[in-house]
């Protein structure tokens, strides 16, 4: 324990800058901002920080890779890389498709009395536990710009004779500063007022977080064509 102190100690410019760099990034709008925000105010807070813890786990993701090496071989091997971009634009796809059918209460109302499919529907927005984690933890993991970021991190940033336990200690920091930041934006997202909003236009808010989700997925697409 001594000895990584220590050697935090010496790495302590190298820690700030990394520190920095994500902490900017981390709060710049993308999927997982999107997907919080909208368990935020689609399911209220319990879930949204279920899912921000998710968001903070798979950072260790990837670190991990970063930290070994595969994230260059995931980089170098052109057709897994594009393998990737294609699973994460699928899976923000599918999000946002579910939200885009999002319902007005009146709606829902009339149309729950009509038929089995709309408490089909309902059935499938039924959030869990499992599913808020599961949301979190694969939006982030899938996100092909989250692998590019702690790529290029770990290899301008942390010098190759940077020790494996410190290199771990800011894998551990970023994972808990995402997860802080997150969990944050659920409560404030999960005020009151906010919520008191969210009741009136949720369903067009729910509409236009889906939207913003299927135009990140339509961009990765559009970047793996061209």
């Amino acid at each position: 324990m001594q000895d990584l102190i220590h050697n935090i100690a010496d790495y302590w410019q190298q820690f700030l800058l990394i520190a920095s760099a994500h902490l900017l990034a981390v709060m710049s709008p993308g999927p997982d901002f999107a997907i919080v925000m909208r368990q935020s105010l689609v399911f209220g807070k319990r879930f949204a920080i279920i899912t921000s813890l998710g968001v903070g786990l798979a950072i260790f993701v990837h670190v991990a890779y970063a930290v070994l090496g595969i994230g260059l071989l995931i980089q170098s091997t052109e057709w897994l890389f594009k393998l990737i971009q294609l699973a994460g634009a699928g899976y923000l796809i599918y999000i946002g498709y579910g939200a885009l059918r999002a319902q007005s209460d009146s709606s829902s109302a009339n149309t729950a009395t009509q038929s089995g499919e709309a408490k089909a529907l309902e059935k499938r927005n039924i959030m869990t536990d499992r599913k808020a984690f599961r949301q979190g933890f694969v939006t982030n993991v899938l996100n092909p710009k989250a692998t590019l970021f702690f790529l290029s991190l770990f290899t301008t940033l942390v010098d190759a004779t940077t020790p494996l336990a410190v290199q771990s200690f800011y894998g551990v920091w970023m994972a808990v500063v995402t997860a802080a930041w997150f969990v944050f934006l659920s409560y404030i997202l999960a005020s009151n007022k906010v919520r008191g909003f969210f009741n009136q236009f949720g369903h067009w808010i729910d509409r236009v977080l889906g939207g913003f989700l299927i135009a990140l997925a339509l961009f990765l697409l559009w970047n793996i064509v061209n």
